[in-house]
């Protein structure tokens, strides 16, 4: 494992960590797509069954076992907490995110590089991961103000994807038979789907002011 993979391993990690920090210490999901986090779950989902079959490292089994698991306890929080499940923007998460899903296991089923059933839903979770953002996006569109933990957890998990591009990069030279293709291709499309934010994100950095998204 080569060092941009562990950094992108380990923001996305503190992606996670942002966002069940807002959670639990505020009682509040406010700002948050629930239904990005079903996307995020079954992302995880599809593409860790491998747990089952496959023994790479201890290090690569507990990041899968937390990135399930927080992503389901989230959705949990979101969807049955008492507490919680009060404050989130029902009314602005609107996004129809089953259509992501069709097309990303439509995709997965014609462009793919085995035809089994393990590499088609890792495929297939590829292709979900790269789109899964966009109903967090809308969302904060529509909200317009964006709240510091809210941007902090989006910011993270888009440089989470930033490292693993110039981990594949890195590993393009200098390993040989390095050929996931569809990774990188999935991985461009995500990172400009960040590209907006970011650069709001920025000017709210450098400006020092609170983080805002045109409707």
């Amino acid at each position: 494992m080569n060092i941009f993979r562990f950094i992108g391993d380990m923001t996305h990690l503190i992606s996670i960590l942002v966002l069940l920090l807002k959670i639990y210490a505020t009682k509040s999901c406010s700002g948050i797509s629930l239904k990005t986090q079903e996307l995020y779950a079954l992302v995880f989902l599809a593409r860790y069954l491998d747990l089952f079959t496959d023994f790479i490292s201890v290090y690569n089994t507990i990041m899968k076992l937390v990135f399930i698991g927080s992503s389901l306890a989230i959705v949990w929080c979101m969807r049955f907490h008492r507490v919680v499940r009060r404050s989130y923007d029902r009314q602005l998460d609107t996004f129809r995110h089953y259509f992501l899903v069709g097309a990303s296991f439509l995709l997965a089923l014609l462009i793919h590089e085995k035809f089994t059933f393990q590499e088609i839903l890792w495929t297939f979770s590829i292709y979900l991961e790269a789109i899964a953002i966009i109903p967090q996006l809308v969302l904060l569109q529509r909200s317009g103000n964006v709240d510091n933990l809210t941007g902090q957890y989006v910011f993270f998990l888009g440089a989470y994807r930033g490292f693993y591009i110039l981990n594949w990069v890195y590993r393009y030279f200098t390993e040989k038979h390095f050929s996931r293709w569809i990774s990188c291709f999935s991985g461009l499309i995500q990172t400009a789907l960040y590209a907006d934010f970011f650069y709001y994100y920025y000017i709210s950095w450098k400006t020092n002011a609170k983080l805002q998204l045109p409707a």
